[in-house]
């Protein structure tokens, strides 16, 4: 990758560009994080995952001062299009997460779109959704090959220092 004089200056540039313009980002946002909170876990391009990544984990930081302060109010029903999921943030959302401090998200990477544009797609979800997990947590195998190697190695190597103390 070369790099050029456009990479290295940003001109004021802080966020990424999504959609057409700050009022078309505004809205992308808006309806990205309605339906994560909609459904728990949505598909969608990775760079834009991101960005909603940071705005959902603040809206659960205001879910969590409850549906009777002014200021989380008016966050909820700013970001959420679909006005019955009000309730759904305060009642569900919040007390799940009130002994979290932070990280109420996950993102995971997920292959390539397969049209045209290839685009780095990712899955972000709310953590302690009711789905079934993305990927298994991999479990220590003994009967790997791995694993094997290195219990004859451990065994090994305690029987040379067993003779070596004898």
């Amino acid at each position: 990758m070369r790099l050029s004089l456009a990479t290295l200056i940003s001109h004021g540039r802080v966020a990424r560009r999504i959609g057409l313009g700050p009022k078309s980002r505004i809205d992308m946002l808006r309806n990205i994080l309605t339906g994560l909170v909609r459904f728990e876990r949505i598909e969608t391009t990775r760079g834009r995952a991101d960005e909603v990544q940071f705005y959902a984990e603040k809206l659960i930081d205001y879910a969590k001062k409850g549906d009777t302060d002014e200021k989380a109010m008016k966050m909820a029903t700013f970001w959420l299009t679909e006005k019955d999921l009000v309730p759904k943030l305060f009642k569900v959302l919040a007390p799940r997460y009130q002994d979290h401090q932070k990280a109420y998200t996950r993102m995971a990477r997920i292959p390539n779109r397969t049209n045209l544009d290839r685009a780095e797609m990712a899955v972000l979800e709310y953590k302690g959704h009711p789905f079934p997990p993305l990927f298994h947590p991999k479990r220590d195998n003994d009967l790997t090959l791995l694993n094997q190697l290195l219990k004859g190695y451990r065994e090994e190597r305690a029987r040379q220092t067993a003779a070596k103390s004898d």
